[in-house]
């Protein structure tokens, strides 16, 4: 894979920020069916604006059925105080696959990865992928990471902190004490195993809007 192929896709935003440094990182109603928005230019805009089906609060990522280490994300989104459930949020992820490599696509001369996935939170605020577990890129000291942005109702998109794994062998002590004071630390996930699958629970508070 070139990176210079991806100088004007945001995942190149994103592999540039390989180390623990990683940044925390419109439409009026909702719309929640197909995606025939063309008030953005499809090349310039978010991808979580790229889906093509209607959108539930649960999605599965493509390949997953061929997996080994398969992870079942759930959580609740909240407003901005925490306790008040969001509906209707656009939860978008992407990830790189189980060997730390981004499977990249291209429709319409955009490119784009080719592991992610879309939810749109039920009237409680709940939602769930069905994934795997990435790897990461040890070239490049990459973590293992989630890439996750939002969108509630009547707001812009945006990036919140990528979810992190706390296994990876590249999560060093010191990443976690700048984790824990710059950024969340509730975004360093700990699947458990049930059955055939590693369970996760990360629950989402939006950005005051």
């Amino acid at each position: 894979m070139k990176f210079e192929q991806l100088k004007s896709n945001t995942i190149m935003k994103r592999l540039i920020a390989l180390f623990c440094f990683i940044s925390a990182f419109s439409t009026s109603a909702q719309d929640i069916a197909l995606n025939t928005d063309t008030t953005l230019n499809y090349l310039e805009r978010h991808p979580i604006y790229d889906y093509t089906a209607q959108l539930t609060s649960v999605d599965t990522i493509p390949g997953y059925n061929t997996k080994s280490d398969k992870l079942k994300l759930s959580g609740t989104v909240y407003l901005s105080d925490g306790k008040t459930p969001a509906k209707d949020v656009i939860v978008y992820i992407e990830q790189a696959d189980e060997f730390g490599n981004f499977d990249l696509k291209k429709h319409n001369d955009k490119r784009y990865v080719e592991n992610r996935g879309w939810v749109l939170t039920d009237a409680n605020g709940n939602y769930t992928f069905y994934t795997y577990i990435p790897g990461g890129d040890r070239r490049y000291k990459m973590l293992q990471q989630l890439f996750v942005s939002v969108k509630a109702p009547n707001s812009s998109e945006y990036n919140i902190e990528s979810f992190l794994f706390n296994d990876d062998p590249l999560l060093t002590k010191q990443c976690r004490k700048k984790i824990n004071k710059k950024g969340d630390p509730s975004r360093i996930l700990t699947p458990k195993k049930e059955g055939a699958l590693f369970v996760a629970q990360k629950d989402i508070i939006l950005a005051q809007d």
